[in-house]
């Protein structure tokens, strides 16, 4: 079998490798650059750039984010060779082509840009793709998942969607609350991810999707990243349960919506995919099944490429 494709909708390694002072390329976490280039064809990942409060010393999430970019910054530098930062499908292609991983940069929580259109247009600058409107807490623009979930997007919130679709920055849900959700599908007239979610009707998690949100993306031709962090997976968490999650999107409409968002260095991933290079052995686990080639490559590679913002 050649070498896979694979684009990755969402990682913490960022935040990981500079809070231990370690490298992209070589390091102990769940992503490794060098070993991702070594095992796929064409490789390319989107890195959040996140914090809580709490974390690192307590420092302000604004503060964090900024240092945190710097250090993606020096990482791009020193490893040229290996990374381009990229932030159209033509430059990932690009990067792809000169064997090199095409790393594009998310916000997973808006608290990370004080939650401001001034911190928006910041962050398009500094040419992140994709913005988590929260993590886990309600901020100034809409509730989460899991604090004040019934709470929709703010008028800051929505005046914050509204000014992301101008500036071609996607809008990623995963986290959201359900409020939030039907919010943004109402104002949204740009692309829509939820870059680490599963299917909620297989897993009975919050920070899932149910049947009516996969549908309501897959309507806007946005993309769904399968999660893989156990308790997102639930079941057996193994390879067959991930394979649940998959189906039950592909049932919904989903061939050409449904990608990868592994979660990687973010939280406890089921053990058969607990780091990058075992990807192959999904895709070889799913062509066992009778899961056609094109379709897998659409999965691990196209449906998120197609979304990311065209030059």
């Amino acid at each position: 079998m050649n070498r896979i494709s694979v684009m990755d909708g969402h990682c913490d390694t960022v935040y990981r490798c500079w809070s231990m002072g370690e490298e992209l390329p070589y390091n102990t976490g769940a992503l490794e650059l060098c070993a991702a280039l070594d095992t796929f064809g064409a490789y390319a990942q989107v890195f959040a750039l996140w914090t809580a409060p709490g974390y690192v010393g307590g420092g302000c999430p604004e503060a964090a984010c900024k240092s945190q970019l710097s250090y993606f910054r020096h990482q791009m530098d020193c490893y040229s060779h290996l990374v381009t930062h990229c932030t159209t499908a033509c430059e990932a292609r690009q990067a792809n082509g000169e064997g090199k991983c095409a790393a594009f940069l998310s916000v997973e929580g808006a608290e990370l840009l004080g939650c401001s259109l001034e911190g928006l247009e910041w962050a398009a600058r500094q040419g992140v793709c994709a913005i988590n409107l929260t993590w886990n807490h309600q901020n100034a623009l809409s509730g989460s998942h899991s604090d004040q979930p019934h709470q929709g997007l703010t008028p800051l919130g929505r005046e914050f969607v509204r000014r992301m679709g101008e500036l071609e920055v996607l809008v990623d849900v995963s986290h959201l609350s359900e409020a939030g959700f039907w919010d943004v599908m109402d104002l949204c007239q740009g692309g829509v991810i939820a870059s680490h979610s599963n299917a909620r009707a297989v897993c009975d998690h919050t920070r899932n999707l149910t049947d009516e949100q996969i549908t309501a993306i897959i309507e806007h031709q946005g993309v769904i990243g399968l999660n893989f962090y156990e308790n997102f997976v639930g079941g057996s968490r193994d390879l067959e349960a991930v394979r649940r999650h998959l189906d039950h999107i592909l049932a919904l409409g989903g061939a050409k919506c449904v990608a990868l968002g592994g979660d990687w260095d973010g939280a406890e991933l089921v053990e058969p995919l607990s780091h990058i290079t075992r990807l192959s052995g999904l895709y070889s686990y799913l062509l066992s099944y009778g899961y056609g080639e094109e379709l897998l490559h659409d999965v691990f590679y196209n449906n998120l490429m197609r979304v990311v913002r065209q030059s």
